[in-house]
C-alpha cells in the first residue's frame, strides 16, 4: 500500500489490508456521498470489498463513473448517482430512488463536503455561505431525508458523518469549523431523538489526511501538515474508511452520538494552520 504521503490508487484500495471479515456487510446497501475521490472513494472500496452493495453520489460524473468501474472490475458491487447534496428536493428524490431500487438502505456515510483555506477576516459572504451550505446544510438534508425513509419503513440503520477535528478551532478554516461543529451537535441531538427508530448516528473526525484534496493548500501550508500531530505523519483515506466501517457495523451496535477522532493525537498536541502560519506567529 502507498505510504501516507502518496495519494492512494484504486489498486491500493483493492489490496489494502483490513481486519474486517470479508462478509461483514454482506446483504447490506450503503450510500457514500462524495464517493468519487479521497475518503469517500476509500470507504466505497472497503465496504464493497466487505460485501455491501455500494451506491456513491457526488457532483462530478466522471469521478463517480471511474470509481464504480474500478470497483466493479474487481468483482464487487458499486453504482453511482449524480446528486448535489445542497439540493434539498433533489436529495429527497434520490433517496426515494434508492429505496425503490434496492428496497432498503442500511448505512449512510455522509462524507461529501469541501472548503478552502483563508483567514476568516477575508471571507466573502458567498465563500462562507458556500462552505456552510455544503458541509452543514447538505449533510443535514442527507440525514433527514434518509431518516424519514427509515422511519416510514421501520428499518434500523446507521449514519456516519465525516466531520473535522474542531475542538480547538482550526486557523484558516473558520467556515468549515462552524459547519462541522454544527454537524457534530446535530448528530449528538438526533442520536437521542432517532434512537426510537433504531437509527444510530455517529461521526468520524479525521485529522490531516493525504488525498487529492491536498491540492487546495499552498506548498508552505502543506509542508507543515505532517507536524500537526505527535505521530508526525499524514493519515490515509484507508484509515478513515476503516473507522467509518466500524461505526457502521454491527460491532458498534451500542454506539450512538459519538465522535471518533482519527488524527494521530493532533487534538492533544499540534499546530495546524490551513492557510499557512502568518509572520505574526512565526
Amino acid at each position: 500500500m502507498s505510504d501516507a504521503n502518496t495519494v492512494m490508487s484504486d489498486r491500493d484500495f483493492a489490496e489494502a489490508k483490513t481486519l474486517f471479515g470479508e462478509d461483514s456487510f454482506r446483504g447490506k446497501v450503503v450510500l457514500v456521498s462524495g464517493g468519487g475521490s479521497g475518503i469517500g472513494r476509500a470507504t466505497a472500496w472497503l465496504l464493497a470489498r466487505l460485501g455491501a452493495t455500494v451506491v456513491i453520489i457526488g457532483r462530478t460524473e466522471a469521478k463517480l463513473e471511474a470509481c464504480c468501474a474500478a470497483i466493479s472490475a474487481a468483482g464487487f458491487s458499486a453504482e453511482y448517482l449524480v446528486q448535489d447534496i445542497r439540493d434539498y428536493d433533489g436529495v429527497a428524490v434520490m433517496f426515494a430512488q434508492v429505496f425503490e431500487k434496492y428496497g432498503r438502505l442500511d448505512v449512510l456515510i455522509n462524507n461529501a463536503g469541501g472548503q478552502f483555506p483563508q483567514p476568516a477576516i477575508e471571507f466573502s459572504k458567498n465563500g462562507f455561505d458556500a462552505v456552510v451550505g455544503n458541509n452543514l446544510n447538505g449533510s443535514w438534508y442527507m440525514m433527514q431525508h434518509a431518516a424519514r425513509q427509515w422511519r416510514e419503513r421501520k428499518q434500523r440503520a446507521a449514519v456516519v458523518n465525516v466531520v473535522a477535528v474542531v475542538a480547538r478551532g482550526m486557523a484558516g478554516g473558520a467556515h468549515t469549523c462552524a459547519a462541522r461543529a454544527g454537524v457534530i451537535h446535530l448528530s449528538k441531538t438526533v442520536a437521542v431523538e432517532w434512537a426510537e427508530y433504531g437509527i444510530r448516528v455517529n461521526c468520524v473526525a479525521p485529522g490531516v489526511i493525504f488525498s487529492e484534496g491536498m491540492g487546495v493548500y499552498s506548498d508552505e501550508a502543506r509542508s507543515a501538515f505532517d507536524r500537526s500531530n505527535p505521530m508526525k505523519r499524514f493519515g490515509t483515506p484507508w484509515e478513515i474508511a476503516q473507522s467509518c466501517a466500524y461505526l457502521a457495523s454491527d460491532a458498534a451496535g451500542f454506539v450512538t452520538g459519538e465522535v471518533l477522532t482519527v488524527d494521530g493525537g493532533g487534538q492533544l498536541w499540534g499546530d495546524l494552520w490551513m492557510a499557512g502560519k502568518p509572520d505574526y506567529f512565526s
